[in-house]
């Protein structure tokens, strides 16, 4: 009797044990090993995780010799712990070698860019530790870099890098390489945040691009297991375009991606947009900007017509980069401005006139056809474009009030009203 009881005992345990453990999905390469959520959520988990890799093995032309499997842990959001992070790489080192662990909150709506950041991440670590089996335990991890990640995300294929090429065109001030190197980009506004992201696309892109650019990248990633206290020493050790005119070459870097995308025509409210910027152009040492209109009345001080000179310059430019349907319409301002730097007054005022109402008649004519191109596509198309997902998902997010309260009685609330809704 005593042998059945631990027999039937020891099945039981074996159950139970299987039940604590949650289901698992191994991604194609094997080195993704995700738990937790349904079968879908993993295998798109597991999607992005191969795909992240090959972009980032592409960009390094370098062949998938993963070493260390990442274990991805999905867990989900709860409302009496609302401290968890959404996302938590954890490295460690076991007898065995590198231990890498990403754990994932999965809320309502899951931030795609955040888990692709932190996938990176992982993945970076295990290259970085790939040839570094003999880690001794307590050593404290290198992470890659903020702007590897936010440069490599950048080269991404398909990646929309209009708003990192838009930042670097209208930045007053360059930083240093070292000054950039040595920034801390959580401590950064979101316009800080946008012109840091430009300038790590600008250096990876640099980087990349050089003669063996791809070979060096690989080599420095391999490198960082051992960095220095000098950022700036340890790309000019695996590049060695940057040494001696490092300064240089990245002046040169941002000036380049700056007009990486000057060839595309912008549409029509960017051209707008752009055309109104330029024309709010600021006076040299002088706090306020070129009034056309009044200029059409006086004589333009000297300072003014430097000023003049500069715009006529910028709106030629701008003229075969602006939609054709304001290119008109820049090319009489770009005519107006070199006739007002020249002296020339008469009629001004009348043709800015005119081109203000042209102008104000073009955005209402084109707010028209976007209207009717959104409603066609909304309603007429036979499939859904997904041209509205992120409208949609912003739209039914809840307004943000501020963090919220850690109380016993705010947990509470917060649970009722996202199991009951509002």
């Amino acid at each position: 009797m005593t042998r059945y009881a631990i027999f039937i005992l020891s099945i039981v345990l074996c159950q139970s044990a299987q039940a604590a453990f949650p289901e698992r999905s191994v991604s194609p390469s094997h080195q993704f090993i995700i738990y937790g959520g349904d079968a879908t959520l993993r295998g798109a988990v597991s999607e992005l995780a191969e795909q992240t890799k090959a972009n980032l093995l592409a960009l390094l032309r370098q062949p998938d010799r993963w070493k260390t499997a990442i274990v991805i842990n999905l867990q989900p959001e709860q409302a009496n712990l609302p401290e968890i992070p959404p996302a938590e790489l954890r490295v460690s080192q076991t007898g065995s070698g590198v231990k890498l662990q990403l754990d994932l909150t999965i809320a309502q709506h899951l931030d795609a860019s955040l888990i692709e950041r932190e996938l990176l991440r992982a993945i970076l670590l295990e290259l970085i530790y790939q040839k570094k089996s003999d880690v001794a335990a307590g050593v404290a991890f290198v992470e890659p870099p903020d702007w590897l990640l936010d440069g490599v995300l950048a080269l991404t294929p398909g990646r929309d890098r209009t708003p990192l090429v838009e930042a670097l065109s209208v930045s007053q001030k360059r930083m240093s390489l070292e000054e950039f190197l040595r920034q801390r980009p959580g401590l950064l506004d979101s316009a800080g945040r946008i012109l840091y992201r430009a300038c790590s696309f600008a250096l990876v892109q640099f980087l990349v691009d050089g003669i063996e650019g791809r070979i060096g990248l690989a080599r420095y990633i391999h490198s960082l297991s051992n960095p220095s206290n000098d950022p700036v020493a340890d790309l000019k050790a695996q590049f060695p375009l940057l040494a001696g005119k490092a300064e240089k070459a990245w002046q040169s870097a941002l000036t380049r991606a700056s007009g990486a995308q000057n060839y595309e025509l912008l549409t029509f409210t960017e051209s707008e947009r752009r055309l109104e910027e330029l024309l709010g152009v600021k006076i040299p040492n002088a706090d306020k900007s070129l009034d056309l209109r009044a200029l059409g009345a006086r004589k333009a001080s000297p300072t003014e017509k430097v000023a003049l000179n500069q715009l006529s310059g910028s709106l030629l430019l701008f003229v075969g980069q602006a939609n054709p349907v304001l290119r008109p319409v820049a090319r009489e301002y770009q005519q107006i401005v070199a006739l007002l730097a020249r002296g020339k007054r008469r009629g001004i005022a009348r043709r800015l006139t005119r081109l203000q109402i042209t102008r104000e008649k073009l955005a209402a004519r084109m707010s028209d056809v976007d209207d009717y191109l959104n409603w066609f596509e909304a309603t007429q198309l036979p499939a859904c474009s997904g041209a509205f997902i992120d409208y949609l998902r912003a739209a039914s997010q809840p307004q943000a009030t501020g963090p919220r309260r850690g109380d016993p009685i705010s947990v509470y609330l917060d649970a009722l009203e996202d199991q009951f809704g509002d």
